[in-house]
């Protein structure tokens, strides 16, 4: 086209010895604007420090916001939210844990495993689950392998007998921040509330529970 032109043919001439229309010629980009996806992915990723962009895509999507893969990249990326690898093993990430008190039963649980040994050396691990208003022990499972679905299973069960809460608290174990049981949180619509890492007092209902369970072989 500029070689055309440079030899002095005009650009409506151009255009038809190369069959291209003159509009695409002059056709600018127009980006839509990206600063409310990117303010509320800020706002996002100030309140989960460790999650990288799925996690927060997730979010986006709990809240009706659809966005897509390539433009969340672009953000992501061009407001600096990528999580950086620990450098240090004591590094404490403040979550917001101040949280109510309950006021009614089945309005929040609280959950954690224990461990023990079989005689025969073989590791077994407890789900325990107690409703944190009436001390309730909604659940103990018992087996060799607990991950991220058998939490989720043991979740949709006890919700044949009764609703889902409206927050369940539990620490930082990888069962409980992976990303099928975010996806499932907000698919239920159920609040994940975290404690602060080695602060087991923040969960004192489940943690006086599993005393209790150690006192009572």
């Amino acid at each position: 086209m500029r070689a055309l032109q440079a030899d002095g043919v005009s650009q409506r001439r151009a255009c038809s010895l190369v069959e291209c229309t003159r509009s695409t010629l002059h056709f600018r980009r127009r980006r839509p604007n990206d600063e409310p996806i990117a303010e509320r992915m800020r706002e996002l990723a100030a309140q989960r420090p460790r999650w990288g962009w799925r996690r927060l895509k997730v979010m986006f999507r709990r809240e009706g916001i659809e966005i897509g893969h390539d433009r969340f990249l672009r953000i992501y990326r061009a407001n600096g939210l990528q999580v950086r690898p620990r450098k240090k093993r004591k590094v404490t990430y403040v979550r917001g844990n101040a949280i109510p008190a309950v006021t009614r039963p089945n309005e929040r649980w609280s959950i954690d495993f224990m461990h023990d040994r079989l005689a025969s050396g073989r590791t077994i691990r407890t789900l325990n689950i107690v409703d944190d208003f009436t001390r309730e022990c909604l659940a103990i499972r018992v087996a060799y392998s607990l991950g991220s679905a058998d939490v989720i299973r043991e979740f949709e069960d006890i919700a044949f007998e009764r609703p889902l809460p409206g927050t369940i608290r539990f620490d930082n174990g990888s069962e409980f921040t992976s990303l099928a049981m975010l996806r499932w949180s907000a698919e239920r619509n159920v609040h994940l509330h975290f404690i602060e890492p080695g602060k087991p007092t923040q969960n004192a209902k489940i943690e006086s529970l599993n005393g209790k369970i150690q006192e009572h072989p």
